[in-house]
């Protein structure tokens, strides 16, 4: 296999993707946190001092998945069709898991752009609620599923 973002002589570049078919393209992405018992009540009570922490969160991983192009630095730019952030909350482990599912019409994936969406989202719990809880564990970020493109449809089979 090779690495597509490199060329010959190892210099990276940002692939030409202008040879590719538009095809419609959505992809899946999760992540988690893990908050204190009293610090999950409290965000799940919408008593955070700051705020909706979660509504917060929500626009927070939508403009974040907006701007992976200026993040990431060989990531296309693409206009996008749908971003959407989701949370479960998981009493029994605390847990609050984000979920972010991006869509475009184009020549690209989409799978980027729902990464970042689920991080932004995470951090920004984590930066609402870090006064009451220093010890919140973020982690467990994943693809979950992708559709379009050459490749077609991808269910990631670990979870």
């Amino acid at each position: 296999m090779e690495f597509t973002h490199f060329d010959s002589q190892g210099n990276a570049w940002m692939v030409d993707v202008s040879g590719k078919k538009e095809t419609e393209r959505e992809a899946v992405a999760k992540g988690s946190i893990f908050l204190s018992r009293p610090c999950f009540e409290m965000v799940r009570q919408g008593s955070m001092k700051k705020g909706d922490v979660l509504a917060v969160a929500q626009v927070a991983g939508i403009m974040g998945a907006k701007k992976t192009s200026e993040l990431i630095p060989l990531c296309h730019l693409i206009h996008l069709t749908k971003l959407a952030v989701e949370f479960e909350l998981k009493e029994e482990t605390c847990e609050i898991q984000a979920v972010c599912t991006a869509k475009t019409t184009g020549q690209t994936g989409v799978e980027m752009e729902a990464l970042t969406g689920v991080n932004v989202a995470l951090l920004t719990i984590y930066d609402m609620c870090k006064a009451v809880d220093k010890e919140m564990e973020i982690g467990g970020i994943y693809l979950e599923r992708k559709t379009g493109g050459k490749s077609g449809e991808f269910i990631n089979s670990r979870k």
